[in-house]
């Protein structure tokens, strides 16, 4: 019988269609692997209710799992707690940055009037002398900046809590 911790190893090749550098255990996605005789149940949380690309995450877990496994494979979504990017792991943020995009940072609570800017580090070339183009970048959860000193543009992923 496969046991949880292979299953988690498993989840290491699911990556997520949006960003095909994060695995969907790097995203913190997977919140619970269930192994039992009978079927493996595995639980995950959309990023935000309205994610695309959840539906095709379920099928490449459950497209994943069941080349592994001879039993059924059950993908469950629960919306509570709500994701957050505090879920992402340090190696998921460390591939962002690789990747070109910049890994949320501490933002400061957007309930405070008048709050300073939150300082987006670069991820070509490390500045924090950046400024936000956009709100909106090439997905809900990404904002689209740009360095003032390499002049590149880049995605921000957006910090939620």
């Amino acid at each position: 019988m496969v046991t949880e911790k292979e299953i988690w190893q498993h989840l290491d090749d699911v990556f997520d269609p949006e960003i095909p550098v994060l695995t969907v255990a790097d995203l913190g996605i997977v919140r619970k692997v269930e192994v039992s005789p009978k079927e493996i149940t595995i639980t995950i949380t959309p990023t935000y209710s309205g994610c695309p690309a959840m539906q095709r995450i379920e099928s490449d877990i459950r497209e994943k799992i069941s080349e592994v496994v001879d039993i059924p494979v059950r993908v469950t979504l629960v919306l509570a707690p709500a994701w957050t990017t505090d879920w992402i792991t340090e190696t998921g943020k460390k591939k962002l940055e690789e990747y070109g995009i910049a890994p949320p940072v501490d933002e400061p609570d957007k309930s405070v009037l008048f709050a300073e800017p939150i300082v987006v580090p670069c991820p070509k070339c490390t500045s924090k002398n950046t400024r936000m183009i956009s709100q909106f970048g090439s997905t809900a959860c990404k904002a689209h900046y740009q360095c003032n000193d390499c002049q590149e543009p880049f995605d921000y992923f957006k910090c939620l809590r």
